[in-house]
């Protein structure tokens, strides 16, 4: 049986959280901003199957724009390429711009708290992780 504070705390944890398992359809973006901070942006690609009337089995893929900030994002360029499949935890965000002819352009993306490389290497060689900080790499 759950109790209410076991609960409560369940269901804070589970707000805005968004898990997938994709393909990268690009190499990582990196953007470094002036105040030290950075940004990275990647595409990833999940497939569902399903089976339509006709008996036919049908892939059905959908994109996600990731974006990850600070060593997340750092991290994600240095071990994340083109075609890796990746697990991330993240949360959905929704954003609003307005665009160089006067039109708003809506955006939902998701932002990386953590990822695991999945998959085989597609080399021996493994790229030597860079963590000079002593914080907890996110994987």
């Amino acid at each position: 049986m759950v109790t209410r504070h076991k609960f409560l705390t369940m269901t804070k944890s589970l707000r805005n959280s968004v898990q997938l398992i994709g393909n990268v359809g690009r190499d990582v973006d990196m953007v470094n901003f002036d105040n030290g901070n950075v940004k990275a942006t990647v595409s990833l690609a999940t497939n569902d199957f399903y089976t339509n009337q006709k008996g036919e089995k049908i892939k059905q893929t959908e994109w996600h724009n990731l974006i990850a900030w600070g060593k997340t994002a750092a991290l994600l360029k240095q071990l994340i390429k083109k075609g890796t499949e990746v697990a991330i935890n993240g949360k959905l965000t929704s954003r609003s711009y307005v665009d160089k002819s006067g039109a708003t352009k809506y955006v939902t993306e998701i932002v990386v708290n953590d990822f695991v490389r999945l998959g085989k290497p597609e080399d021996k060689s493994e790229p030597e992780i860079q963590d000079n900080d002593q914080e907890t790499v996110p994987f």
